[in-house]
């Protein structure tokens, strides 16, 4: 009997892995799919070219009327191969199926969509460039990525003092750019442009948008019950601080804890109910690091 329950255990732990990876990889899908819902019914069909491998694809789909999906797929496998030689084989199966998945999604939806869903230029690329930069967040926020610039700032980071970072926005630049010899035209180059700094602010949405905390500064005579129940409901830490009143010079106690942003309305329920007279304040802080936050970095 007793060594039956580790061999429970492992089993369901290992069931519970595989759910965990089956859950990821269905994120990921949804992500993939936004992605190329933003280019196929937005951005493709108002002649929007955008950075990575998904404007490049674009482009030759504009200049010769070659699917997106193809291109994407071909670049990418291309990329993949080259890195995997110079690199290792260090990718993971995520970003192999973000490649097939997203460039399939490409090819079937820009066969089903075949009119504009909104004509107007301006929207279309707001629109597309939230929905790709969206879908793109998602992906990364399952530790995934769709390949493509991503791969070719890893290959040059290893032999080049400059940075992945660096290396994409000059490959997204050189693609929107290149998409004025096809058009002649600012106003796309325009459009291109804004659609890269949507999709970047939308990509940062989605990957901080949960991290972003708060400090959040309680004044009550009920300090001990107030923390206590911020300790014991929402598992955050409180630490707590001697003052004394200016005006009636009395003893207090000033709790400070950090919460992440969705946990500010338990903390302040539980002040309320314990002492609705309480005085709060409140700041969105810029980073926190540590236990139950985010990984100190050196």
């Amino acid at each position: 009997m007793s060594e039956l329950i580790p061999k429970l255990a492992a089993i369901l732990k290992k069931k519970s892995n595989i759910g965990s990876q089956i859950k990821g990889l269905a994120i990921v899908t949804l992500g993939l799919f936004m992605n190329s819902l933003g280019w196929t019914a937005f951005l493709m069909p108002g002649e929007i070219v955008g950075g990575g491998i998904s404007g490049v694809a674009a482009l030759i789909f504009y200049a010769t009327g070659i699917p997106a999906g193809y291109p994407y797929l071909l670049i990418n496998v291309v990329l993949i191969g080259i890195a995997i030689k110079m690199l290792g084989a260090n990718f993971g199966i995520k970003t192999i199926y973000s490649v097939i998945v997203l460039a399939f999604f490409l090819t079937v939806l820009q066969k089903l969509i075949t009119e504009p869903i909104i004509k107007d230029a301006f929207m279309a690329t707001i629109l597309g460039s939230l929905l790709a930069g969206a879908g793109v967040g998602i992906v990364f926020s399952q530790g995934g990525s769709t390949g493509g610039t991503d791969v070719i700032a890893m290959i040059v980071n290893k032999y080049r003092n400059i940075s992945p970072g660096k290396v994409i926005l000059y490959c997204d630049v050189f693609i929107i750019g290149s998409s004025y010899i096809l058009f002649q035209s600012m106003e796309k180059l325009v459009y291109g442009f804004v659609m890269m700094g949507v999709v970047a602010y939308t990509i940062d949405l989605v990957l901080n948008g949960s991290k972003q905390s708060i400090q959040i500064t309680i004044f009550s005579k009920s300090s001990n019950s107030i923390a206590e129940k911020i300790v014991n409901e929402i598992s955050r830490g409180v630490t707590v601080i001697n003052g004394e009143g200016y005006f009636t010079k009395t003893p207090t106690k000033i709790l400070i804890t950090v919460v992440r942003k969705n946990e500010a309305p338990m903390v302040h329920r539980i002040v309320k109910e314990v002492d609705p007279d309480a005085f709060i304040s409140q700041g969105q802080v810029m980073g926190v690091y540590g236990k139950g936050f985010d990984e100190i970095r050196g």
